[in-house]
């Protein structure tokens, strides 16, 4: 198999995996769980480890260097640790990161840090615990602060806070989470809501960057930082003075699919080309009836020829992303 092929119809190569490992979470957050309950993928459904792997070597073989573990929520699986220590002994993955509700950290972390991970992005939406409770419906905020103290303590670099940025639920709090970077190494990354599935908060709820940034930008300038080659659609700031970051995930008011550089498997084997899409291509049945490595990256290859150009959310005719966030894994 020749490296880098992973080169769409656009001319984008694609160079970065996100592979959820799992679709159960311990948080019910309302932009990403709908208000009732969806049936959660039955065990034999769902890769085994020893699946994953394979597939991340095949995809690295094409070209993929970048890998972010995510869920459901990943800590959440049996295993997880020896996996994430397996997956980063494959030679040609120069990054490997993960990405968690923040629950299990402060319990976990060196064992995450001895698996060899030392990115980490944690999400949390605000400071007030008991907004943390209404977003997410557990009373965990303390537990998830406890988690983020232990990851700088012991040195994850970067560590990213995703805060999704909600109407009347969150935006009276932006300010004060820019301000974290200033006192501390993180990088506050701001995310558009996007509407995928049927999730507690609607479309209504969206609060768009230039809004973000109107707010924010009262702590100072917001100075521009380059990106770097395996960065993702983040465009990234920094206050002067603040020893960590400000970023902008915007999906909406900004569309970055033009410099999309990302696959994604779901923890049911499906390979997705596009969050935005409903568009996907089984990888476990015949990654489990027996097909040879080169079949398989053969059928990657025939489905990065049809990755999108860009999403149509927006378009009248273009139909509603049905699956949910919680089983796609971000």
């Amino acid at each position: 198999m020749q490296a880098y092929s992973l080169i769409d119809r656009y001319n984008r190569r694609l160079n970065y995996l996100r592979l959820s490992i799992t679709d159960r979470c311990n948080l019910r957050c309302i932009y990403c769980m709908p208000k009732g309950l969806i049936p959660k993928l039955p065990h034999e459904e769902i890769l085994t480890y020893e699946e994953i792997l394979r597939l991340v070597r095949i995809n690295v073989s094409l070209g993929i260097s970048k890998v972010r573990v995510t869920g459901g929520e990943p800590l959440v699986r049996k295993g997880v640790f020896d996996f994430l220590k397996e997956l980063s002994t494959i030679e040609g993955i120069s990054d490997i990161s993960i990405t968690t509700n923040g629950v299990y950290l402060k319990d976990h972390v060196h064992r995450i840090y001895d698996a060899g991970i030392r990115r980490i992005n944690i999400s949390l939406d605000t400071l007030n615990p008991l907004k943390y409770l209404k977003i997410t419906g557990q009373d965990k905020f303390h537990r998830v602060w406890g988690g983020i103290q232990a990851v700088k303590e012991i040195g994850f670099k970067p560590i990213k806070l995703n805060v999704v940025a909600l109407r009347a639920v969150n935006d009276d709090e932006l300010i004060d989470m820019a301000k974290l970077s200033f006192e501390n190494p993180f990088h506050i990354r701001f995310i558009e809501h996007m509407p995928v599935g049927t999730p507690g908060a609607s479309a209504e709820h969206s609060l768009l960057t230039p809004e973000i940034k109107a707010q924010i930008c009262s702590l100072g300038e917001l100075v521009p930082v380059k990106n770097a080659i395996n960065d993702g659609p983040a465009e990234r700031y920094k206050f002067k003075g603040a020893q960590g970051e400000i970023g902008f995930i915007s999906a909406l008011s900004r569309h970055f699919c033009h410099t999309c550089n990302r696959l994604r498997i779901t923890a049911s084997g499906q390979l997705r080309t596009c969050l935005l899409s409903d568009d996907q291509f089984d990888l476990k049945g015949p990654l489990r009836k027996g097909c040879t490595d080169t079949e398989l990256a053969n059928m990657i290859l025939k489905t990065v020829c049809r990755k999108p150009s860009g999403h149509h959310l927006f378009c009248s005719e273009s139909a509603p992303v049905s699956s949910h966030m919680s089983s796609i894994g971000g």
